[in-house]
């Protein structure tokens, strides 16, 4: 991936007031209880983490991010910070990652997360190409961190205490060491709670600058109502200044935090959330064929035609609905043939993005491991911008119907395992 890291404004302060973020809320559960965390408020007005007006499934969010785009071009980079963990919902955050890398490869992939759950999605992460990834580090002494944290969820095991607490260290300096050998940049965020760690982050900076962290956020508490610590006192300009001189020492220090809501969209200075809070609703709205299957697979030999077999097909193209027509918007490669059923699963996972497949013939077991998973294949002959207009309008399909009804010739692209096109 070719581009500027530069241009993320929370690890970049000179980028704040041209570069733009937006954070798509598709990660509604979490896997610690933070004692200074209440994720069940949310008003417009109100920005701090773990607040969203809406959560948004993968396919929501990349429409959602298609209207923020067009109100704010600015937009830089696209992240996911909750409102609860990434990791606690692994399967929507990746897939967000991975469509809106298809769809916008200019902007920077970003990611907050306590770092539990992450050290076994690393390869991925780096294979969708994602540049930065903050966590939250809130101690590195178990008996702090036994203060912060009410328990840590591994599974469906808890831990409570100081075994919760070392549990978590342990997978976060993991998840710091497997970011780092990747390449990717890594910021820190700590909440200094006075009293409870604020004496304690010098400490942490130490380590992390140890493990090659690239820059240390200290973020003053937000104190919420109906959690342990709504009675700790949110920590003024002087004292915050102080606890980063002193973790300066090791690492260098993000001063321009703006502490934003997990829906948060615009420049740091000047965000857009309550603007877009009708897009976002919008979005959530979406029924879920239209959000989770905007796109429609193709098999083709020259890209104007159906007129290959769906065991023909070593690709497909995939094609998408946009405000000025129908836009080809990636190549994908097809499982290999051979294997039976399992052939048509793999295809179906494929494409589990696309509500139809255009082709020029099937046969009846790809036909219906196809239909259970949601995509409908299509028989047909003729150009494609017919067959795409047919599928996004409703209108029946019957008049483009192939020839050659029932699939391939004999023998045609099975690769003799006989498990059929």
């Amino acid at each position: 991936m070719q581009t500027n890291l530069e241009r993320h404004p929370c690890f970049n302060a000179g980028a704040k007031g041209s570069h733009g973020r937006v954070h798509l809320p598709v990660a509604p559960d979490c896997n610690i209880r933070c004692n200074y965390c209440n994720r069940k408020t949310d008003c417009v007005n109100e920005s701090r983490p773990g607040v969203s007006s809406a959560i948004l499934s993968p396919r929501q969010a990349l429409a959602y991010l298609e209207k923020v785009l067009e109100k704010e071009p600015r937009i830089a980079v696209a992240g996911i910070a909750g409102p609860g963990d990434p990791f606690a919902n692994p399967r929507q955050t990746l897939e967000t990652m991975r469509l809106i890398r298809e769809r916008y490869p200019h902007l920077l992939l970003c990611l907050s997360s306590n770092g539990l759950s992450m050290a076994g999605h690393l390869d991925e992460i780096a294979r969708i190409g994602v540049s930065h990834v903050t966590l939250t580090v809130n101690a590195v002494d178990p008996e702090i961190g036994a203060k912060i944290y009410s328990w840590v969820r591994d599974g469906k095991v808890i831990h409570r205490g100081a075994k919760g607490a070392q549990l978590l260290l342990e997978r976060q300096m993991k998840a710091v060491e497997g970011l780092k050998k990747r390449g990717i940049t890594v910021k820190v965020n700590v909440i200094v709670l006075p009293g409870v760690n604020d004496h304690h982050v010098e400490k942490v900076a130490r380590t992390m600058a140890g493990l090659g962290v690239d820059l240390l956020n200290c973020m003053p508490v937000f104190p919420n109502r109906d959690t342990l610590f709504e009675n700790i006192p949110e920590p003024g300009k002087d004292f915050m200044e102080q606890v980063r001189a002193k973790a300066e020492k090791y690492l260098p220090q993000m001063r321009h935090c703006t502490r934003c809501r997990a829906d948060a969209a615009g420049l740091l200075g000047e965000d857009r959330s309550g603007e877009l809070l009708g897009s976002l609703r919008q979005c959530a709205a979406l029924p879920k064929d239209l959000a989770e299957r905007p796109h429609v697979a193709v098999a083709t030999v020259e890209g104007l035609l159906v007129n290959l077999h769906l065991g023909e097909a070593a690709e497909f193209q995939i094609w998408s609905k946009t405000s000025d027509g129908y836009r080809h918007i990636a190549m994908r490669e097809a499982p290999e043939p051979g294997g039976g059923t399992k052939r048509w699963e793999t295809l179906a996972e494929l494409l589990r993005d696309c509500r139809a497949v255009l082709v020029a013939g099937i046969r009846e077991t790809p036909r219906k491991v196809l239909r259970d998973s949601g995509i409908e294949p299509i028989e047909m002959s003729g150009f494609i911008a017919m067959g795409l207009e047919a599928v996004y309008s409703g209108r029946s399909t019957r008049e483009l119907k192939a020839r050659r009804a029932g699939g391939c010739a004999k023998g045609l692209g099975c690769g003799g395992t006989g498990d059929g096109c």
